[in-house]
């Protein structure tokens, strides 16, 4: 899909740092995101994907450096205006986070009865649309519980589509479900980008699901961007971490005496 260089970009990251107590989780992290563009964050577990991902949803506060979206630093803009620009973004969570106590139907129609004063009719269709958006029409009335795990996943999306937003998170799509599910949900993806014109940004470690969607890639290692630009120059970078990464190399065990004395002796 082309985009037009010359607009602004959704996502600006600039010069990221954060902490959790003493330990540094991200450094120095830049990202911009264009609009109508796939953008794939990928890394080893521990490499600070979903830390980022936070920032980007505004749950975190960074220690140094700015995150905006649609233009906006999100941590220095009001909670009422900050819940306005949440309304234009949609996150489709790893487990899916549906409510168990409610139908698909219930699920799918809640942000809109918590975000829009539309009435019942109006609100009970628009749901039926965007499951039939993820083709899971005819399962409103299903419970969490009576659903695979490729439903659940679709369900949540529908969810998360349900106000049309501009920008849509997913938070490994791809975990736990079995290759032809997720070749499916991957083409659902790319049908969305399409169809609704939506910016999108993956949190993955899934290699085959990421190369086939992203237009560009992002990869962390130990809090850091190895590389970032278009899916085929990451999947030919020569960078050893990225190749380890790719090739799915294991890393050697090797410890540092020192290093590990010192964590052995000092004080809590």
């Amino acid at each position: 899909m082309e985009r037009a260089e010359s607009q602004d970009p959704v996502i600006e990251v600039e010069g990221l740092v954060t902490y959790y107590g003493s330990r540094r989780i991200l450094n120095d992290v830049w990202m911009r995101v264009m609009p109508g563009e796939i953008r794939v964050i990928m890394g080893g577990s521990g490499s600070g994907k979903s830390t980022l991902l936070r920032h980007l949803l505004g749950l975190n506060r960074p220690a140094a450096g700015t995150v905006r979206l649609f233009g906006r630093d999100i941590n220095r803009i009001p909670g009422g205006e900050m819940n306005a620009l949440r309304r234009r973004i949609g996150v489709s969570f790893q487990g899916g986070a549906l409510f168990n106590s409610m139908t698909v139907g219930e699920n799918v129609i809640f942000p809109l009865r918590e975000h829009t004063r539309l009435d019942e009719k109006t609100m009970r269709i628009m749901s039926r649309m965007k499951l039939e958006v993820v083709n899971m029409a005819g399962f409103e009335n299903l419970m969490p519980a009576q659903l695979s795990g490729g439903m659940i996943k679709r369900a949540a999306l529908a969810r998360a589509i349900v106000m049309d937003p501009q920008l849509l998170f997913f938070d490994e799509p791809s975990a736990g479900l079995d290759p032809v599910v997720s070749a499916e949900l991957d083409e659902l993806i790319l049908k969305l980008r399409e169809s609704m014109n939506v910016t999108i940004v993956v949190v993955t470690h899934e290699l085959e699901s990421a190369f086939k969607i992203a237009d560009s890639i992002t990869v962390l290692d130990r809090g850091e961007i190895l590389e970032s630009g278009p899916a085929d120059e990451v999947r030919d970078s020569d960078h050893p971490r990225i190749r380890a990464l790719l090739d799915r190399t294991p890393k050697e065990s090797q410890v540092d005496a020192d290093d590990y004395l010192r964590r052995l002796t000092e004080a809590d």
